[in-house]
């Protein structure tokens, strides 16, 4: 047996010193030193052997793996560790390959608008949290207990006093709480009702609050207000009209509706918010002289203003994730 290893080495050898390229030194690498190559396995044979013979023959083996693993280093180190195929070669000369780039959201689009509109017109930026107490939320802004706009199952409640806002109208009250008139203050953010979802109703969507309070405040600077926005917006053709409401935190009450083509391309007037005058309760409550000071606050659902301007039939778009409808903006 230890001739047969002798063999087996003096043939490695001699296979070794005929190989010429990095192609020839891998296949003899398999063929012996691999994990079933002819070298590697002398060592597995060893047991068979008989006692007197094992001593010899592991020495052997040992002897001519070693001599074989080193004649094929040195041979790999003159030829280099091989051409490594990296593909094609680039050449840095061309144009570089352009990154896709992401972009804001729809949504973060129209929140950037409505903030550059609003700040052009001299209003400044405020935000609130979207878990509030009752007392933001409801009392200060007049809604009284029985009211049913407080009732468990119009609202995410958390526990029996705080929940998800309800309404933006919410910083409202924290900007009056801090600051004395004169205020002129815009107020983005997300508000949450357990409302069905369809084409125009969402349960998480977002609101734009605006607020103004000072001396001689009429529904004459309301209407203008929402006029140069709606105008700035949507374009001076943008249709639109005040409709009589009611809400607790405001008297006199409209609901602003704009005209817009649904998918069927049939005209309809779509509510896109509500304002008012601000109710003197409201006033009372933070702790502004009622009888100096008016002012007027709206609150616009920013989904419905991105759908009339880009021409989204359902507001269920926007949520989706979808990149096909994504891209278009």
């Amino acid at each position: 047996m230890p001739e047969k290893f002798e063999r087996i080495g003096e043939a490695a050898l001699r296979d070794l010193e005929a190989v010429q390229t990095a192609e020839q030194l891998e296949a003899f690498r398999i063929q012996y030193l691999g994990r079933k190559g002819e070298v590697t396995s002398m060592l597995s044979q060893i047991g068979s052997l008989p006692a007197d013979q094992k001593k010899q023959g592991g020495q052997t083996a040992n002897r001519i793996k070693n001599q074989v693993t080193a004649a094929f280093e040195a041979k790999q180190a003159l030829l280099g560790k091989g051409d490594k195929k990296t593909g094609p070669m680039i050449d840095i000369s061309l144009p570089g390959i352009p990154v896709r780039q992401g972009k804001s959201h729809i949504l973060t689009q129209t929140i950037g608008q409505l903030l550059e509109i609003f700040g052009r017109m001299g209003f400044s930026i405020a935000y609130g949290p979207e878990v509030e107490d009752e007392w933001h939320n409801f009392v200060a802004l007049n809604i009284p207990p029985e009211h049913p706009a407080r009732d468990p199952m119009d609202n995410f409640y958390l526990d029996d006093c705080r929940l998800l806002r309800s309404q933006t109208s919410t910083i409202q009250i924290r900007v009056m709480e801090k600051q004395k008139p004169p205020i002129r203050v815009v107020a983005p953010g997300r508000v949450y009702r357990p409302d069905t979802v369809d084409a125009t109703h969402m349960f998480m969507f977002h609101q734009l609050e605006a607020l103004v309070v000072d001396e001689g405040v009429s529904m004459i600077d309301l209407k203008s207000t929402i006029n140069q926005f709606i105008h700035a917006f949507f374009g001076a053709d943008t249709q639109w009209q005040f409709r009589p409401s009611f809400f607790p935190f405001t008297e006199p009450s409209c609901e602003v509706d704009i005209l817009w083509t649904d998918k069927s391309g049939a005209e309809n007037w779509m509510e896109i918010g509500g304002c008012g005058m601000v109710d003197p309760n409201v006033f009372d409550a933070v702790g502004i002289d009622s009888e100096k000071y008016t002012g007027w606050a709206f609150g616009f659902g920013i989904e419905r203003l991105a759908m009339k301007k880009f021409g989204i039939s359902d507001i269920r778009l926007l949520f989706e994730n979808d990149l096909r409808f994504l891209n278009q903006f």
